[in-house]
């Protein structure tokens, strides 16, 4: 009688930590796929399945892979570049519109002869208010990453004018 019960008290335990492991499963799958931009699915999220939501988040955290692993290249010949021209490099510039804001990265050898001052000034005068700078050194190379936002979200700011006239500062300071 003994084994009976301690038979079905085991039965009743596992089904108990069985259903608290799928809540568990749950509510961790559910927080994965809130951390996911909504722009990725191809589906509004309510129409989709726990699974295929489960499914997009796994097709998301592979393209951040590979955007990480693209990036660590692109550090590695940077750094490599800069390491075998003495940091005498001609400034890289890349300006991109990211909404209703604008990434400027801006990478240069140390004995960079332009003020960041002015790039600042230009992007500000084309309707852009620069919320964050960013600079840091790697080997010898000089990376500045500002952040800004567009003043008028209806006019918008055009980024090749922006990168025309960094290059023009650039060009005229070498």
């Amino acid at each position: 009688m003994k084994r009976s019960e301690t038979s079905s008290k085991n039965k009743m335990e596992r089904k108990t930590i069985e259903k608290n492991r799928r809540i568990r499963m749950k509510a961790l799958g559910f927080k994965l796929v809130s951390i996911i931009p909504d722009r990725h699915f191809t589906q509004p999220k309510e129409f989709l399945s726990h699974l295929d939501q489960i499914d997009e988040a796994a097709s998301y955290i592979k393209i951040l892979r590979e955007r990480i692993q693209v990036l660590e290249r692109r550090k590695a010949q940077l750094i490599n570049s800069g390491s075998t021209g003495g940091g005498l490099m001609s400034p890289i510039l890349t300006v991109k519109e990211l909404g209703f804001g604008v990434e400027v990265v801006l990478i240069s050898g140390v004995n960079k002869n332009f003020l960041l001052s002015q790039v600042i000034s230009v992007i500000e005068q084309e309707a852009a208010q620069v919320l964050t700078v960013n600079i840091s050194t790697v080997a010898q190379n000089i990376i500045y990453t500002l952040h800004a936002q567009v003043k008028i979200s209806r006019v918008g700011v055009d980024t090749s004018r922006i990168s025309d006239r960094i290059r023009e500062i650039i060009s005229s300071s070498l």
